[in-house]
């Protein structure tokens, strides 16, 4: 398997009503950077975004690919100012920073 420059072997793929002000979100939340995009007429086909360490994708949700739910963990040096951040951005909090409880053993490491 190729695994792409700057990519890993799981990568978040975000189908998205509203591409654009996603991709605008991702950067002023949480520094993303767009570092490549194709386009199908006026819609976001995939845009490749880094995120610190990580790279995700995104593209317009369309009919084949509608806009579908899902949850992230995003690990981020500052946590407290992450939050002020992104709901400077636009986000809602949905619950206080706090630190959750990971097993090293557990994942392997």
């Amino acid at each position: 398997m190729r695994i792409p420059q700057g990519f890993s072997t799981v990568t978040p793929y975000f189908f998205v009503e509203g591409a654009d002000h996603f991709l605008q979100f991702l950067a002023e939340a949480f520094g993303g950077v767009e570092i490549g995009r194709h386009m199908n007429g006026e819609r976001i086909a995939i845009a490749h975004v880094r995120l610190g360490t990580s790279a995700v994708m995104v593209s317009a949700a369309s009919a084949v690919f509608p806009a579908m739910p899902a949850s992230y963990y995003l690990y981020v040096e500052n946590a407290d100012e992450a939050m002020l951040k992104a709901i400077a951005a636009g986000s809602v909090k949905i619950m206080d920073v706090a630190t959750m409880p990971y097993n090293d053993r557990q994942a392997g490491i």
